[in-house]
């Protein structure tokens, strides 16, 4: 009796989660290159009462075993790398990524981090950075005298920029894209970047287009692949899982209370 309080209250707290999953997904619906998010449950460990197999006479054995379950609990949060939607912004310096790949950034204290956020800016130097300011790697510097209007990004990353009013554009840099033999195994360290792990493998760096990589679409930008239909309908059924397994605590609890009453 005192096991199934116990098992159900695994149950809830399993679904507690869940329901954290996907609040966060709901939650950066529209953040920029965001991935959704899974919550993934495996039972615990078992008390094994008979084992199968043990000998039951001398010519036979029993066929099947007596195990009770703990529980379950969260094994993981698996995030899905699908393709987001794409979304035309007209902003000369968005880049979206189309297909695997992630840019590079260079944060404070000089280590690298990774994003599918393609939201760039200029700063005073001319260099292109992330809103938080951190230099997109390789870096790309457009050179003094230039108009952004004039910038132009191909699919396979080169930058091209006018400078002076001059008629022919002029080629200041080339994008770089980098991939992971395990992209499900990187980091998260918010403001939309990831960091790498043991589990997701060493950065692979490409052109883009070439060798794997997606290709590089100016003046779009990748929005969240979270979709609130299936979200919600998420929602309902961990909800439901939630009141099912306190229903199972009330239960529990009434058939204990019933058997305090024999003794009246």
């Amino acid at each position: 009796m005192v096991r199934s309080l116990w098992n159900a209250a695994t149950g809830m707290n399993g679904q507690q989660m869940n329901i954290d999953t996907i609040s966060n997904n709901l939650s950066n619906v529209n953040t920029t290159g965001f991935k959704q998010h899974r919550a993934e449950f495996e039972d615990l460990m078992y008390q094994t009462v008979k084992k199968s197999g043990t000998p039951a006479t001398e010519d036979t054995v029993t066929p099947v075993g007596l195990q009770q379950g703990t529980g379950v609990k969260v094994a993981a949060t698996q995030r899905i790398m699908t393709q987001g939607s794409l979304q035309a912004t007209g902003v000369d310096t968005d880049i979206a990524i189309v297909g695997d790949g992630f840019f590079r950034v260079e944060q404070y204290d000089g280590s690298w981090a990774y994003t599918r956020d393609g939201s760039f800016k200029v700063d005073s130097n001319g260099q292109m950075v992330n809103a938080n300011g951190l230099r997109l790697i390789p870096e790309i510097i457009l050179p003094e005298g230039f108009q952004l209007e004039t910038l132009a990004i191909s699919n396979d990353g080169r930058v091209n920029v006018r400078v002076n009013g001059g008629l022919e554009p002029v080629e200041v840099g080339q994008l770089e894209l980098y991939r992971f033999p395990n992209e499900v195994g990187l980091e998260n360290l918010g403001d939309n970047l990831y960091k790498v792990t043991n589990a997701s493998g060493a950065p692979i760096a490409g052109r883009p287009g070439f060798e794997g990589m997606g290709v590089t679409k100016h003046k779009f930008l990748e929005m969240s692949n979270v979709s609130v239909v299936n979200e919600m309908v998420q929602m309902i059924v961990a909800q439901r899982a939630y009141e099912f397994n306190s229903k199972a605590i009330q239960t529990s609890d009434t058939m204990l209370q019933t058997a305090v009453g024999i003794k009246r």
